[in-house]
């Protein structure tokens, strides 16, 4: 069992940051591939942004390329996701995910066998 808490969301102004942090338990962490979701009000959960367990693979979304950035810290077992240059677009509920494995299905739900409750990231333009 794999436990996954998210924490940083919040309200912010179009043009802002916001630094989104995702802790782990249960599971080897370093071995784990892990991934951000997210899933605006009356819409699909989207892939925004996966790293492998030594970090030195990365995958984005077309629509966060450049402005996001994950990164992890196996010591901590934590993940973060640094979102910069904020649109009212990526307002949503975001979700970390846990995968036993790098795929290259990592930007598709169906790697991830654990999820996060989520938090909420609002824009306001």
């Amino acid at each position: 069992q794999v436990q996954l808490r998210e924490s940083g969301g919040g309200l912010v102004q179009a043009g802002g940051s916001l630094r989104l942090s995702c802790a782990a338990s249960g599971r080897t962490f370093s071995n784990s591939a892990m991934g951000w979701f997210r899933q605006a009000p009356g819409k699909e959960r989207d892939f925004v942004a996966a790293i492998s367990g030594s970090g030195g693979s990365t995958k984005y979304a077309d629509s966060v390329k450049g402005r996001f950035t994950i990164s992890r810290d196996n010591a901590k077992t934590t993940v973060s996701l640094q979102m910069n240059s904020l649109k009212a677009e990526d307002t949503a509920v975001y979700f970390c995910a846990n995968a036993p494995a790098w795929a290259s299905v990592v930007d598709r739900s169906i790697a991830y066998d654990y999820w996060g409750q989520g938090t909420q990231v609002t824009v306001s333009s």
